[in-house]
């Protein structure tokens, strides 16, 4: 299948959401930029193994975590910075009240295990399906709304928030990260 103008634009379409998870799953906007760049060049450059009629910001974000889990693989073998001394360095402190609720977020986020962060990710800032989550990730659809479940359970006891029960589907999630929701 041909690049066409239509395709383009869709792909360009999706480029905040790819940014959002991509900065979801490293932690660093800079490497989310990274990634998002090598999704957009792998994607283009595959665009002939993209099924017309499927769902392409599923194939873009299939293409970024796949990504993401092949650095992280490499990564996880090379030691950096060990001590964080430099790491301590670039920290600047928070002005306002947002930016400390944002870190708690961030943090508490952190400490979800990666398939639960994932699926959270995709399906409550996101806004994919269910079905749409499940394919990205390779797995059942039960099984992204088990994550997502316990994703939200644990990252609400994680936060203290009380009546987490009373919030619709991931709204802290989507208001914190953005994601459109649809």
């Amino acid at each position: 299948m041909p690049l066409t103008d239509s395709l383009r634009d869709d792909i360009l379409a999706s480029v905040p959401s790819l940014r959002a998870f991509a900065i979801s799953l490293s932690g660093n906007g800079d490497r989310a930029d990274d990634l998002v760049q090598e999704t957009l060049l792998r994607a283009i450059a595959n665009i002939d193994s993209f099924q017309p009629g499927s769902n392409l910001p599923a194939w873009l974000f299939t293409i970024l975590r796949n990504l993401f889990r092949s650095d992280y693989r490499k990564r996880r073998r090379e030691v950096e910075d060990a001590e964080g001394n430099y790491a301590k360095t670039l920290k600047t402190q928070p002005s306002q009240g947002a930016h400390l609720e944002f870190e708690e977020f961030r943090t508490a986020l952190d400490k979800l295990p990666q398939d639960q962060r994932e699926a959270l990710i995709l399906v409550g800032a996101s806004g994919f399906s269910y079905e749409d989550a499940a394919a990205i990730c390779g797995c059942a659809v039960g099984t992204i709304k088990s994550r997502v479940n316990r994703a939200r359970s644990k990252l609400s006891a994680l936060l203290y928030v009380e009546g987490a029960e009373d919030f619709g589907p991931d709204e802290t999630v989507r208001a914190v990260i953005g994601g459109n929701g649809g």
